[in-house]
């Protein structure tokens, strides 16, 4: 009898191992055993791939799950015959190939229409009603993930290819990158797997997985993607599987296409179907009872795209019923029953007109790039970041440039890359400056950080911008005081901090340009005016790295006093649930510096508030008890920061957008296109004399 060798404690079992050792265990029993532990392995290992990629509710901890996959390894090295296709550990194997072949779909994938207007969305519903004549239907809404359409075949429930949407009659066979995305199983769940079954879906990069791959990209000096769909396509296109591995790819996936044998009568059963067989499906996905449901949660999807951890561009819809689907159809190439409703474009292309430095009021250097305005995302654009040397140098922006800009929400746009094949040979290289272009002191990076800084303690363009945050309307909104009286105020040394505001005299006001007796008086009693503002204010006005408005409100709430925030520890902070580790270090640090606290202590001194006041009692029948509210025009005795304050008094949340959770607008005068969308939702609008009411009340 053939003996086989022994791996000292391969199997965990000493009486086992003996009998190895002493070559008396038949062949047959130990290749059975290594069969049953390798088959436990794989079944938990799954297990854990399901609850991970799947239920998003992980059992064991990563080193746990290490220690399993590291055994399994163990195990199938001793024994290569036992390796099958589907085994975890064969998510990367094989060598790179020479050219992709070519996959014939069972069942086309087809494109979308599109929509991208509520009228349009109508109209789709419209044409649906005309066509079906059977029962009422529902709808099934989908992000629509900004990634590459892939097809999957699995027989007897083994994947046995992967491919590309291609064309949609054929696409590219990547089965070999497909099997590196770890939420993709290479083997399904359960008994309820017919022979064949071709499910559908969205490969994509999140946004933290391409700023690190970016970020590795331009440090080997190698071009940079454009965006995340175009780092997801890249990588599901490489020849070498390995390289696709190390890209952190992952997948949604959101359809049938060729099944028989089973018993589904919607696409919402078919999600719940996917789910249950260990694909991963997203779960922002909702069933609307009417398209006026569908509308509502489009306009959802756009509000919190930004918050997602991936790229969307649009939310798909889809008739419900399967029997419906069928009855309706499709034409050349896209089904009748499902649509596209596309969000407003977030890149635009224009051109760089200059590159200069912005000296913020720590410092730091930005270059910024100033652009031939361009409407993106619904408002115009005339300069986009480029937030650090390395980044300027990576993506290669020149001056004259044609360029991609990208925006996010509110946020400054930032340039995504140069189109090279537009560059004429005229644009210029932009030299990054080693001297700060305001005081001319030296320019310093520390290592380990990305962002230079001016070194210069008595930068003016520090000074400047710290005061003209401090004296800003979300902070203590001294109304005329702005950027240039500022200026004035530190070029002749009349202001060094911020507490020096408070010692101002209207003789040494009137001895400024343009500064008349009126104007002095006026800016003389605003300062008074802004000495009464809450503590949440002072605190977000001090100008502490990290710390916005909302984390000053939750400041103020917590510590009550100045003095209390002043002693604070790092622990302390970390026990607030909006502070974390790198806001609690940057407080600590601000608090402990004797320069910052004597200018507090000054601003004390000077009358400023330094307690948070408690918010009045709020009536139990207040209309905006746990409201949200947005604030649109022009109010005639309120700032909108007021405002705000007042409404959030109340008990309310305010926020930027009009969207299907937003209960009241409170509209000034010329309120603009918010206004016009809460006439169309049908939202309640109440006027500034109703904020007043509520008050009284």
């Amino acid at each position: 009898m053939q003996k086989m060798p022994w791996k000292g404690g391969l199997f965990g079992d000493a009486t086992l191992a003996k009998h190895i050792r002493k070559g008396d265990l038949p062949m047959e029993s130990v290749l059975e055993r290594a069969r049953q532990e390798i088959t436990a392995l794989r079944e938990e290992i799954r297990h854990h791939d399901y609850r991970y990629y799947v239920l998003n509710s992980p059992e064991i901890s990563d080193a746990e799950y290490d220690r399993l996959m590291r055994r399994l390894r163990e195990l199938e090295a001793v024994y290569p015959a036992l390796i099958t296709p589907d085994s975890p550990t064969q998510r990367v194997g094989g060598a790179p190939l020479a050219a992709f072949g070519q996959v014939e779909h069972l069942v086309p994938l087809l494109s979308l229409d599109n929509a991208v207007t509520q009228a349009e969305l109508w109209e789709f519903d419209s044409r649906i009603q005309r066509r079906w004549q059977g029962e009422s239907l529902t709808y099934v809404v989908e992000p629509k993930i900004d990634g590459l359409a892939v097809a999957l075949t699995y027989e007897d429930g083994v994947l046995v290819r992967g491919a590309t949407r291609g064309d949609g009659e054929r696409g590219e066979d990547i089965t070999q990158n497909l099997r590196t995305i770890a939420s993709v199983p290479l083997r399904l769940r359960g008994d309820e797997v017919p022979p064949i079954l071709d499910v559908r879906g969205e490969a994509y990069m999140d946004r933290r997985a391409f700023d690190e791959l970016n970020q590795r990209r331009g440090a080997a000096g190698e071009p940079l993607f454009a965006n995340p769909r175009n780092a997801a396509a890249g990588s599901l296109r490489q020849l070498d599987p390995q390289i696709t591995a190390g890209r952190r790819l992952s997948v949604f996936m959101y359809a049938l296409g060729y099944y028989e044998g089973l018993d589904l009568a919607t696409h919402w059963q078919v999600l719940e179907y996917l789910r249950q067989v260990g694909f991963r499906v997203n779960p922002l996905i909702e069933r609307c009872s009417d398209i006026a449901a569908v509308w509502e949660y489009c306009q959802k999807l756009q509000t919190e795209r930004d918050g997602l951890t991936y790229d969307i561009d649009g939310a798909v819809v889809k008739v419900d019923s399967l029997a419906a689907q069928a009855g309706l159809g499709a034409t050349g190439k896209s089904p009748r029953w499902a649509v596209a409703f596309k969000f407003p474009a977030e890149e635009a292309t224009t051109v760089v007109e200059d590159i200069i430095i912005q000296v913020g009021r720590t410092g730091a250097l930005t270059p910024l790039a100033l652009l031939r305005p361009v409407e993106v995302a619904g408002s115009t654009v005339s300069r986009a970041t480029l937030h650090n040397a390395d980044v300027l140098k990576a993506k290669d922006v020149r001056i004259g440039d044609t360029v991609i800009i990208r925006k996010a929400g509110d946020v400054i746009p930032e340039i995504v890359k140069p189109v090279e094949s537009k560059r004429t040979g005229q644009e210029r290289i932009f030299v990054f400056p080693s001297h700060c272009p305001v005081c001319n002191a030296e320019v310093q990076r520390l290592p380990g950080e990305a962002v230079s800084r001016c070194i210069g303690t008595a930068c003016p363009a520090q000074l400047v911008e710290g005061l003209v945050h401090f004296a800003s309307r979300g902070a203590m909104d001294i109304e005329g005081l702005g950027p240039a009286l500022i200026s004035q105020l530190v070029e002749t040394g009349l202001v060094k901090d911020a507490a020096d505001i408070y010692v101002l005299s209207a003789e040494e006001l009137l001895k400024l340009p343009r500064v008349g007796k009126k104007s002095a008086e006026n800016l003389l009693a605003a300062i008074e005016a802004s000495k009464s503002r809450t503590l949440a204010r002072v605190v977000y006005a001090l100008g502490i790295r990290l710390v916005g408005e909302a984390a000053a409100r939750e400041l103020a709430a917590h510590f009550g006093t100045m003095d209390r925030l002043l002693a604070t520890s790092r622990e302390e902070l970390q026990q607030i649930p909006q502070i974390g580790d790198k806001i609690a270090d940057s407080i600590t640090t601000f608090m402990a510096e004797p320069q910052n606290q004597r200018v507090i202590q000054r601003l004390k001194e000077a009358g400023i508030t330094m307690t948070e006041t408690p918010v009045r009692p709020m009536a139990e029948s207040s209309l905006l008890e746990g409201k949200t509210v947005v604030l649109t025009g022009t109010l005639e005795r309120y700032s909108r920061q007021k405002a705000a304050e007042l409404v959030r008094s109340l008990g309310g949340k305010v926020t930027n957008s009009v969207t299907g959770k937003t209960d009241y607008v409170i509209a000034g005068a010329n309120p603009g296109s918010k206004y016009a969308k809460a006439m169309e939702m049908k939202i309640p609008i109440l006027a500034e004399a109703d904020l007043d009411g509520l008050l009284e009340g």
